[in-house]
């Protein structure tokens, strides 16, 4: 039986940052709040709340500003968002060696389901609104055995659930970083995965007593 891999959504599989620009500065004008897309965009990760907040926004308008963000963003992010590189031969790899894939992204579900119908990416489970240490249910749940992702957060959720950790830096944060919060591997981009995936092999034990490890160059 194959292993089952989890992916982080915004920056790992896919880049959404044209279209959240131009959601979050439409926003800011119609709300009239000082929303910076430019910097909600490079910073993708964190759940869209918090990002508000940061921006200053009161809080008793949070809850109007995300059902608002999420009733723009159909017809503005998706159709200029694009797969990052190696995302649908990561996905491919996994399948094809008899495994499952799940996402387990911080992004609102259905919104987040628009991506993958929109690029054609067939997951098997696709799980949203969790961020961080919140992804550890859902991993847990659907035994994932890697979780890969761009954030910090997403290592900390791989490690909260006994998955392997493996960080990529097409996100916001580096390869150190990555390292330095617990990735086993981090990869450049995706169009790595498959090379190491194809040596990872079914972990013995459980939990992280057997970690993956990258190939030897």
């Amino acid at each position: 039986m194959g292993i089952t891999v989890g992916f982080d959504l915004d920056m790992t599989l896919i880049d959404p940052r044209p279209g959240m620009v131009a959601v979050m500065n439409a926003l800011g004008v119609e709300s009239g709040l000082p929303l910076d897309g430019e910097f909600f965009a490079a910073n993708l990760g964190p759940p869209l709340d918090a990002s508000l907040r940061g921006f200053g926004a009161p809080e008793e308008r949070i809850p109007e500003l995300v059902t608002r963000f999420r009733a723009m963003y159909p017809d503005t992010v998706v159709p200029v968002t694009v797969a990052l590189p190696g995302a649908a031969e990561a996905l491919h790899a996994v399948r094809e060696a008899g495994g499952r894939t799940v996402v387990v992204t911080g992004k609102y579900g259905p919104n987040a389901k628009l991506h993958l119908d929109a690029l054609g990416f067939e997951v098997d489970v696709l799980v949203g609104e969790l961020w961080s240490t919140e992804k550890a249910a859902a991993l847990t749940e659907h035994g994932v055995r890697v979780y890969v992702g761009d954030h910090l957060g997403d290592i900390r959720g791989a490690l909260a659930a006994g998955a392997v950790p493996i960080g990529v830096t097409t996100g916001p944060c580096t390869k150190d970083e990555l390292l330095a919060e617990g990735a086993d591997v981090v990869f450049d981009s995706l169009t790595e995965f498959p090379g190491w995936f194809s040596s990872f092999g079914e972990p013995r034990g459980s939990g992280r007593s057997a970690r993956g490890r990258a190939p030897a160059e």
